[in-house]
């Protein structure tokens, strides 16, 4: 494909390449980002600038004055994908009400769980408090620890507010009689999808350039079923559920999103040519649902082999669509390839009720009370909260102002690559909302 403004081939990076080969494919790039900038400051029209963003690889940034990366950053979110809006909470399909709202103000339940959980938690209340967002919290402890009666006032918080965020629960690996109650919160709850968009930031090292996937995974059935047992000593059942109910409202989301936010192709992750039923099932499901939505692309792809193409081309993704075991394991190495646990944040949503959290669930125990724990994660949680109470003003202002933190003042944690706290980062983007809210006052 050729560039029409510097007549340079861009084609995609795939496949291993010797040091020569990447050598000369990133003075090639470098050359195209600067031809591709001076462009850029000879045209006018916003639709002819969408259309010459598509060929500019951002990790060329950091070799360009940052007035250029701003410069960028000037066209609207809708129209751009990898400027400075890039992990602003997408458009989350369907109209609900919320249940807690007086004054002009929502309540929402806090779980801080274990872990780097309570911290964080903390890191959001002073956010949301710096920027005068409109959330009042009723906190409620639930953690690993089983207490009488803590799952129980969890469940009718939730219930009562309709929204939560929250840390991880831990979950006892030796204990068999032992539950997760993450996994009991989503399905007591029916928290039937869990979203998480996977996208690359500028100035953070990773892999591959030019990520932008959604994962949208079904939460409430599968093997997370929690249905085994021991028939014999040494012969184990576990029972895989699957439900054409289920599975169904879960394609109608991953279709409708994409819909909602433009978005070219879903893509179906399954293991149909094992698991002939269970899989077979899901497949077909989807398959027919992707008639009715002829302007999106669909296709299908079995789950190692997804896998397999995720870590090698992850650009040719979009939004996938995955039963709760492949969801839980694609997510985990799509939030790697952007830069880690860290960063990525995930909505669990059901018709009634919607749980904000990390997107890899995490607790996160090594690095708690430390200071060390990226909060980036945490706060993107916090901001698709903000998206999906309607208040978009506030939502809007904490996500690029994390997002100057940490492309253009590059307050990076050590997971990341840097060596600044999660406090550092957590200052910064509170000078950053404060600049931000005096540039553009709430009208």
């Amino acid at each position: 494909m050729l560039c029409s403004a510097c007549q340079l081939s861009c084609l995609p990076r795939e496949g291993a390449k010797s040091n020569s080969e990447i050598q000369r494919e990133e003075e090639q790039g470098a050359r195209l980002f600067f031809l591709l900038r001076d462009h850029w400051k000879k045209i006018s029209g916003v639709e002819e600038k969408i259309s010459l963003i598509a060929f500019i690889d951002f990790r060329f940034v950091e070799k360009s004055p940052i007035s250029d990366f701003r410069m960028f950053s000037k066209l609207p979110f809708q129209a751009v994908r990898g400027t400075a809006s890039a992990i602003r909470t997408h458009q989350i399909p369907g109209h609900r009400l919320p249940l807690a709202k007086y004054g002009g103000r929502h309540t929402v339940c806090t779980l801080p769980g274990d872990g780097i959980g309570p911290e964080m938690i903390a890191h959001i209340k002073n956010i949301f408090s710096f920027c005068h967002a409109p959330i009042n919290f009723e906190e409620v402890q639930v953690s690993s620890s089983l207490l009488d009666g803590d799952m129980d006032a969890a469940l009718l918080a939730i219930e009562r507010n309709g929204v939560a965020i929250k840390g991880n629960i831990e979950t006892k690996h030796d204990d068999p009689q032992f539950n997760s109650r993450n996994v009991e919160l989503r399905t007591k709850l029916d928290l039937y999808a869990n979203i998480l968009h996977c996208v690359t930031i500028p100035t953070v090292p990773s892999r591959h350039a030019g990520i932008d996937i959604v994962l949208i995974r079904e939460n409430t059935e599968g093997e997370y079923s929690g249905l085994e047992h021991e028939t014999v000593p040494g012969i184990v059942e576990s029972i895989k559920i699957v439900t054409r109910e289920k599975i169904e409202r879960i394609s109608r989301m991953a279709f409708e999103y994409a819909k909602a936010n433009g978005r070219k192709k879903v893509t179906a992750v399954h293991k149909a040519n094992i698991q002939k039923l269970g899989d077979g099932l899901f497949l077909k499901v989807v398959r027919d649902m992707s008639e009715e939505y002829k302007d999106i692309k669909f296709e299908a792809m079995i789950v190692d082999n997804a896998s397999m193409q995720l870590v090698s081309k992850p650009q040719q993704f979009d939004v996938m669509v995955m039963p709760n075991l492949y969801g839980n394991i694609i997510s985990n190495i799509a939030c790697g390839l952007v830069g880690g646990p860290g960063l990525v944040s995930g909505m669990n949503l059901g018709d009634k009720y919607a749980v904000f959290e990390t997107g890899t669930r995490n607790t996160g125990t090594s690095l708690a009370g430390k200071d060390i724990a990226n909060p980036t994660a945490f706060i993107r949680a916090s901001v698709d909260m903000l998206r999906y109470l309607g208040c978009h003003y506030h939502a809007n202002i904490i996500s690029d102002a994390l997002w100057k933190a940490l492309v253009e003042q590059k307050i990076h944690t050590k997971d990341i690559g840097g060596s600044n706290s999660a406090s550092d980062v957590v200052n910064a983007t509170l000078i950053n909302i404060e600049k931000l809210m005096e540039e553009n006052p709430k009208k």
